[in-house]
């Protein structure tokens, strides 16, 4: 079976690969898929986090690294895939997700979305919270990868 795990994935966190390595064992293939949506401000491109991404999964085999803009609907179907991944944190994650699954399956109903609960000791990490604590300093090494936590520092900082 072939899974399409969306996000924006900016940046990249140790909860998003906590995902991904959980559906690389699970799936045949997973399409790491990176929403290009123009109206939302990121730190990083889109061409970055594919950069981003390629490199932190490259040992995972059966992982793909994708862009879409539009529906996930209209993307899953010029990919012929009809299950969707989604990480769950905490209960307020599960409201959206559930509005997001029941919307899409409204406009495709052969669209299921799969929902993983994160590892503990991610339930609180989000890209946002990472760009924070990072654009204040912060020590960001224990939420992402060191390539990762390089570019954020970089793009920040210059460093």
């Amino acid at each position: 079976m072939i899974v399409i795990y969306p996000g924006s994935f900016d940046p990249v966190t140790y909860g998003h690969l906590d995902i991904i390595e959980r559906c690389s064992k699970k799936f045949d293939q997973v399409i790491v898929s990176i929403l290009n949506n123009p109206t939302k401000k990121t730190l990083f491109s889109v061409d970055e986090r594919i950069k981003l991404l390629k490199e932190v999964v490259k040992d995972l085999k059966n992982v793909e690294i994708d862009t879409f803009s539009g529906l996930l609907v209209n993307y899953a179907k010029t990919r012929g895939i009809s299950t969707v991944i989604r990480g769950l944190r905490a209960v307020t994650d599960f409201e959206y997700e559930l509005q997001m699954a029941l919307m899409n399956r409204e406009l495709d109903n052969e669209l299921e979305t799969i929902f993983l609960m994160s590892s503990s000791q991610y339930t609180f990490l989000s890209s946002s919270m990472v760009k924070e604590v990072a654009g204040f300093d912060g020590d960001i090494s224990g939420l992402v990868p060191d390539y990762v936590e390089k570019a954020i520092n970089y793009k920040l900082k210059g460093d």
